[in-house]
C-alpha cells in the first residue's frame, strides 16, 4: 500500500516506514503529525476522489530537521553599477511515515 501526500504545495509518494523531507513544520521532535493524502493505492484499489479519501489518513512522526543545499545568486544591471548577491538555504522537517489507513 502506498499514498501520495501533499505538504507545502508539493506532492510525494510514501509507504510505511519511509523517511521523507517536507517543508518546515511547526512541530516538536517526536510528535505525531497528520499529512493529507491526495491518492491512495492498495493493490488494485485506487482511492482518488475527495469522497473516497474522506476517512483516509497518513500519520507520521517527526524525526528531526535538515537543511538543503546553499544556493548562491547574483544579479546585476550592466553599465549602472547595480549589483546584488544573495543566498538561500531551505530548511526541512524529516518525518517517518508510521501508518497509512483507508478509513
Amino acid at each position: 500500500m502506498y499514498a501520495v501526500i501533499e505538504s507545502g504545495n508539493k506532492q510525494e509518494r510514501v509507504t510505511e516506514g519511509q523517511q521523507i523531507h517536507v517543508d518546515l513544520l511547526d512541530a516538536e521532535q517526536g510528535s505525531d503529525v497528520s499529512l493529507t493524502p491526495v491518492l491512495l493505492v492498495d493493490g488494485d484499489t485506487v482511492l482518488a476522489t475527495p469522497d473516497q479519501l474522506k476517512g483516509a489518513a497518513v500519520k507520521a512522526k517527526v524525526v528531526g530537521w535538515a537543511k538543503g543545499p546553499k544556493i548562491d545568486g547574483f544579479t546585476y544591471k550592466r553599465r549602472t553599477n547595480q549589483r546584488r548577491r544573495y543566498g538561500h538555504r531551505q530548511k526541512y522537517t524529516v518525518v517517518e511515515i508510521t501508518s497509512i489507513t483507508k478509513g
